[in-house]
């Protein structure tokens, strides 16, 4: 329980408007960009995201904790994910050099290609569905407010 007062004020009409609109848009967001770019790549978002945070990883390659924390999921949920990009040869997993324990996956040059013919399709789609729409507003600013939001000691996990 909060032993803290303030914590237990309520909210404001316009909070309660922001708390409920943001959680639609978190609900919303991930599966409109999945229906467009599977309907038009070809490429689930579970599976685009782990690519494209490879592709910007040094020598394009991450732990897999690393990778599933990177894509908000559990090791054992990123195991399923790249296994099937090990099977369509877009990731390869080798063990890693440091410690010898972990795995790291690895983009190849087949999957850094696939990642590129679906970017254009998730581009067009995350601005549809979400950058357009603060046109005029300040992103640095929103994008910092985010930041403090995800990286919030008072976040569980």
């Amino acid at each position: 329980m909060p032993s803290d007062q303030q914590s237990l004020r309520p909210l404001t009409a316009s909070e309660e408007a922001f708390v409920r609109e943001l959680s639609r848009v978190m609900l919303a967001l991930p599966r409109a960009v999945d229906a467009d770019i599977v309907r038009e790549a070809g490429l689930p978002l579970s599976e685009y995201t782990p690519l494209m945070h490879l592709s910007e990883a040094p020598g394009r390659a991450m732990r897999m904790s690393e990778l599933a924390a990177a894509c908000n999921i559990t090791l054992s949920g990123m195991t399923r994910v790249v296994t099937r990009l090990e099977k369509q040869g877009w990731v390869e997993r080798t063990k890693c050099a440091e410690d010898g324990r972990g795995w790291n996956a690895a983009l190849t040059d087949a999957g850094l290609t696939r990642l590129e013919q679906a970017w254009p399709e998730f581009l067009a789609s995350v601005r549809r569905h979400l950058v357009d729409h603060f046109e005029g507003q300040d992103l640095n600013q929103l994008t910092a407010a985010l930041q403090h939001v995800a990286t919030s000691e008072n976040q569980p996990g």
